[in-house]
């Protein structure tokens, strides 16, 4: 049985990937620092895993997460009010196909959307 799934997407710092989650979005370790070419991080009942691609291009990483929330608006406020940058076309709004979203990109331009159903 399927109990649970955790994305890996790449980063190309481990130490610049850390801070963006923890310090903008809330997220905290998982595990220890002894493996320098990986990285798990938890928030709430989320977990993400990165793996070290140091050559990987931004302009070309189409890696993607979409996060289920709870209370999308109270959080994308949170979010404003910590200056966390938001995707250039990512502004909170409700999408034709029932989910209330907004978008951001991590520094190595993985795509980050939360939703929720209204």
């Amino acid at each position: 049985m399927l109990t649970q799934i955790h994305p890996k997407l790449p980063m190309r710092d481990k130490a610049a990937t850390k801070k963006y989650y923890i310090e903008n979005l809330g997220f905290e370790q998982v595990g220890s620092d002894d493996f320098p070419d990986y990285l798990m991080l938890k928030k709430d009942q989320i977990e993400i895993h990165f793996f070290l691609f140091k050559d990987i291009d931004p302009k070309e990483n189409y890696g993607m997460v979409y996060f289920r929330v709870s209370d999308i608006d109270v959080y994308y406020q949170s979010l404003l009010d910590a200056k966390v940058e938001i995707h250039p076309n990512g502004n909170l709004q409700t999408k034709p196909w029932g989910q209330r979203e907004f978008s951001l990109l991590n520094p190595d331009s993985n795509l980050l959307t939360f939703g929720e159903c209204v």
